[in-house]
């Protein structure tokens, strides 16, 4: 493997990145951590039936905790360490479908035996497993609040998965002002206890660099504009065009037992159509779950609307009002600019307001902005 501080420094090298000390700071831990989970693998001479019998455990390396703003490389950082990871026990997930499948785990343990379902979900886990990194750490209710301290301690302590993770917000930032935040902190302890956090928090956003030179709002509706946002999400993501067919889907929690799928969802960047989000029976919840589970959204296909599409502008205000009060980048295609895609009808003087926040979205000052609520 060629090591991860090494794949950091020959990007820098060939010019694909700008030399970032806070970085590169990163990159020499990641780096170090790689290298003790990779030794830990190797044959040691208190192995097998003498290491046994001296109660000698294997050394769980420290994780890392990487937070910053929007745009700083950490999910850069993350496709490195995961890369020059040299173990086959390693794996790595999006936060928000994680906790999708530690919820399912707990169903189905809750339902086959009684008991703490906190143990078996936890064992399942981290079967088979040394390494877990995840992108985006980011709580947003109180039923994930409630099982983290618990099920992190017992993935970290006692079964000796190392976490490796990042995020938008210093640990006790994590669920600010959350319903029952109180049973939240012993996680943000544990998370200072056993992890190394770092920050990565400078003030060059290398994601807003990258949408540079392009406008966010494309007209009219046809190839070009849907050329152009196809763009934008490979730029922003740094998925590969040429593997188009492939980019990864995801269903979206909502709550209550219901879902959303999300076409393409990678890296935090979510791309819809109008028809997926606005012509179906959709709430305020909904959208504020799209909102705080991704820092950009793609919306494809915005038509001009008229006084039979009440329903359809009315629930495309909802959704410009969660994105920006959430500070989510908005890149479209649409039939027109915002100021004539509701030109009459019921609700036409609230879609004014619309407009306004449209516009306002498309600006280097909102576009510079962090990812999350005020």
């Amino acid at each position: 493997m060629s090591g991860v501080l090494a794949a950091y420094d020959a990007l820098v090298g060939a010019g694909e990145l700008r030399a970032d000390g806070e970085q590169r700071a990163a990159a020499v831990r990641l780096d170090d951590l790689a290298r003790r989970l990779e030794d830990a693998e190797a044959p040691s001479p208190l192995g097998g039936l003498l290491g046994r019998l001296v109660g000698r455990k294997p050394q769980v390396p420290r994780g890392i905790y990487l937070w910053g703003g929007v745009g700083r490389g950490k999910s850069m950082l993350m496709d490195l360490f995961h890369a020059n990871l040299g173990i086959a026990a390693k794996r790595r997930v999006h936060f928000h479908a994680f906790m999708i499948e530690v919820h399912e785990g707990l169903r189905e343990a809750r339902q086959s035996e009684s008991g703490d379902p906190i143990p078996p979900v936890a064992a399942a886990i981290a079967q088979d497993l040394r390494c877990l990194a995840f992108d985006e750490m980011v709580v947003n209710n109180s039923a994930d609040a409630m099982i983290m301290s618990r099920l992190f301690t017992r993935l970290i302590e006692d079964e000796g998965v190392t976490i490796v993770t990042t995020s938008n917000r210093a640990p006790g930032e994590l669920y600010k002002d959350g319903l029952n935040r109180e049973h939240f902190l012993p996680f943000i302890a544990l998370i200072e206890r056993g992890l190394d956090v770092m920050p990565l928090n400078g003030p060059v956003d290398y994601r807003l660099e990258r949408l540079g030179g392009i406008d966010t709002w494309y007209v009219p509706l046809g190839e070009a504009a849907t050329a152009r946002a196809r763009d934008a999400f490979f730029r922003l993501t740094d998925y590969p065009p040429e593997d188009s067919a492939h980019v990864p889907s995801a269903d979206l929690d909502l709550g209550g037992g219901r879902r959303l799928h999300v076409p393409k969802s990678f890296k935090g960047v979510a791309v819809f159509s109008f028809k997926r989000l606005c012509a179906q029976a959709r709430g305020a919840a909904d959208y504020l779950a799209v909102a705080r589970a991704y820092h950009t959204v793609i919306v494809v296909g915005i038509p001009v609307m008229g006084p039979e599409n009440r329903n359809e502008a009315a629930r495309f205000v909802t959704l410009v009002d969660a994105l920006y009060e959430h500070r989510v980048k908005l890149i479209a295609t649409a039939a027109a600019e915002p100021d004539a895609l509701y030109p009459a009808g019921d609700g036409r003087f609230e879609f004014a307001r619309t407009v306004s926040r449209l516009m306002e979205m498309r600006s280097a000052d909102y576009l510079s902005r962090g990812h999350g609520s005020d």
